[in-house]
């Protein structure tokens, strides 16, 4: 039940700063591309690899942190940090082809799960 706690307020979190970052990122331009949502992808990638450095390979965080800011925090904020770390991992264990495949698998079935959900509600 604690960890389902820290994940919850942590998700909340996560959530606010994506809303927030996003928001001011996007008022700095005029440009008609998603300059927030991109800041915040990179963003939420290097945290996620911050948060598992000091956590599984320095041990300087407990298990309780990791679960707050790479499950919870993380997670609210952004799942492209979770998909990005899970490529690099396939990648890092030699699993290269599978990891292009579920690149491409993911963008591609993404986009035509939006565009499905679109379509379904016109």
């Amino acid at each position: 039940m604690k960890q389902i706690a820290l994940i919850f307020f942590g998700g909340g979190l996560g959530s606010v700063v994506r809303f927030l970052l996003g928001r001011w990122v996007n008022g700095l331009h005029n440009i008609n591309f998603p300059f927030g949502t991109l800041v915040v992808n990179v963003v939420a990638c290097f945290v996620l690899g911050l948060i598992v450095g000091f956590t599984d390979h320095r041990q300087v965080w407990t298990q309780d942190t990791r679960v707050f800011w790479a499950v919870g925090f993380c997670g609210g904020f952004s799942t492209f940090s979770t998909f990005s770390y899970e490529t690099m991992g396939l990648m890092q264990q030699g699993f290269s082809v599978p990891a292009i495949l579920y690149t491409i698998v993911s963008v591609v079935m993404c986009l035509a799960a939006v565009w499905g959900g679109v379509y379904l509600t016109k």
